[in-house]
């Protein structure tokens, strides 16, 4: 994420343009807004390879924050900005952040975490009318006036160290090794994104998810390496989303599969009323897109949309940098087979179309930040191969299907059931929002299917539905795969970023109870 040449050869160019405001910033202001941040976080002490973190919602100061991190050889920390202030405290200190950078809007929570974090130095506050009476605490616009918009002499490469969402257990961080070099030098990484992702220079972005979560914020990187456009929306909303394709003519997007259902659920006449002719490239991630979600995309907007693999953790490709990725419809896509591995438990290869957890030749380094045993439990025996915990299959044409995280398998009566299946299929009956599925204690058989379900306005919560949506299961799916239950619920904790916050409405059922899953 460095703008580097195209803030002097285009400084007035919109590197990012802010949605709902219309805020613009120029490659020319992101140069000199990062440059007076960097100055500022070596004059607080911190050298290469130390640790700040950002706690703010999508903002169009954000992007300034990142470059400053990424040209001073800083690991910067971008956290959930929805998180509380034990979540937010356990990651300032997990990540050993020296410096936290956050807004007005997120202050209260950030000033409650802050008391539980004295590694913390210095707050610095964007946007706020007033500050609170701690002497970490200062303004960041007043702090940053004072120092030179010019580089710092000491340039090096930085880059993002985010956490996994937690959906699973307890957040994580993916720390890659930092060459020493100068910032114009990006990781490997990026240059195999820009290639994957068809980035080029004058590319218009729109990005409808927050940039604390990686696909977002990998994205972003890419396109001010590339000397493109960002459009940043400050919440996704389905009609805006496509207003905004329209209007900005945009060319590439990075969509979540559930902002797909979302856009779907439109009446046939919004959807008609915008132009998407200009978009060349989709990028879903963070989940499986269920086949008839994928489908129907792809019979609306026409080969673009590809998906990629490996955004459960910190940056995306924790494991897989070296596989080349075909859209296809209902697949994930088709793999350098060489690289990918699909194993059973006893890490011996799974017979063809026969789900097991999806290895890969290590291509980009990484590792859990001070968690050694998690970082052993991605790697294979001998370091060659790694895993983020998905499961899948793949076809007798070399396609991939991802179909669920290991995490969230349940073992009924001794049979290993993997719930997405059931989830996909749920989400395309016309009464259902969302659903999810897991496993629920039975005496009996040790864990049952349940499914929760957000239903459609006007639809009633009533035994008949579940009834019915049970034998609607039924008509497509293996009786085991089947919810013997279904329960119903307002709305169903998804992250802003799409996924399924699953282990918190799990954790209801198993009150009580001894899981089998951590």
């Amino acid at each position: 994420m460095y703008p580097g040449p195209h803030a002097q050869a285009h400084p007035d160019r919109p590197a990012i343009v802010m949605a709902n405001s219309g805020d613009i910033v120029g490659y020319g202001e992101l140069e000199r807004r990062s440059n007076r941040l960097a100055h500022l976080l070596r004059a607080q002490g911190l050298q290469r390879l130390d640790h700040f973190s950002v706690f703010m919602e999508n903002h169009p100061r954000y992007a300034e924050l990142c470059v400053a991190g990424e040209r001073t050889g800083l690991y910067y920390t971008c956290i959930n900005s929805y998180l509380k202030a034990d979540e937010l405290a356990y990651i300032l200190d997990n990540s050993q952040a020296r410096v936290l950078i956050t807004s007005a809007a997120r202050l209260d929570v950030a000033m409650q975490a802050l008391a539980r974090c004295p590694r913390i130095e210095r707050c610095l506050v964007v946007d706020a009318a007033t500050l609170p009476d701690d002497p970490r605490v200062i303004d960041y616009a007043q702090a940053v006036a004072a120092c030179p918009d010019t580089p710092i002499a000491d340039q090096r490469l930085g880059a993002a160290m985010l956490y996994s969402s937690g959906t699973t257990g307890r957040p994580k961080g993916i720390l890659r090794p930092l060459p020493d070099q100068g910032p114009e030098n990006p990781l490997p990484l990026m240059a195999f994104l820009s290639k994957l992702w068809q980035a080029h220079e004058g590319m218009v972005h729109l990005s409808p998810a927050p940039l604390y979560h990686a696909a977002p914020l990998a994205h972003l990187g890419v396109v001010l390496r590339n000397g493109g456009t960002a459009i940043v929306m400050e919440h996704f909303d389905p009609e805006h989303y496509l207003a905004l394709v329209d209007r900005h003519q945009v060319t590439s997007t990075q969509l979540v599969p559930t902002m797909f259902s979302r856009m779907l659920k439109l009446p046939p006449e919004v959807r008609s009323r915008y132009r998407l002719k200009s978009l060349q490239i989709a990028v879903h991630a963070a989940a499986p897109c269920p086949v008839p979600v994928k489908e129907q995309m792809i019979d609306w907007w026409g080969p673009i949309i590809h998906e990629y693999y490996g955004a459960t953790e910190g940056l995306g490709f924790t494991a897989c940098d070296s596989a080349e990725w075909l859209a296809h419809r209902g697949s994930v896509g088709r793999v350098l087979l060489g690289d990918l591995h699909i194993l059973d438990d006893n890490m011996q290869p799974a017979p063809r179309g026969v789900p097991g957890e999806v290895w890969f030749k290590t291509a980009s380094p990484f590792e859990y930040f001070n968690d050694p045993e998690r970082t052993r439990q991605a790697r294979s025996a001998d370091g060659s191969m790694s895993t983020v915990g998905d499961v899948g299959y793949v076809d007798d044409d070399g396609f991939l299907y991802l179909t669920d995280r290991s995490t969230f398998m349940i073992i009924s009566g001794g049979v290993n059931i993997y719930p997405q299946e059931c989830e996909n299929l749920l989400i395309t009956h016309p009464q259902v929002a969302d659903a999810a599925v897991f496993g629920v204690p039975n005496d009996d058989l040790g864990e049952e299917v349940k499914a929760v379900v957000q239903l459609m306005p006007g639809t009633p919560a009533t035994p008949e539905t579940a009834a019915a949506l049970i034998a609607f299961c039924g008509e497509h799916l293996a009786h085991m795969k089947c919810p013997r239950s279904v329960d119903f619920i307002d709305q169903m904790p998804r992250l802003p970023t799409g996924k399924l916050y699953k282990k918190p409405l799990r954790d209801q059922y198993w009150a009580g109870h001894q899981s089998r899953i951590l």
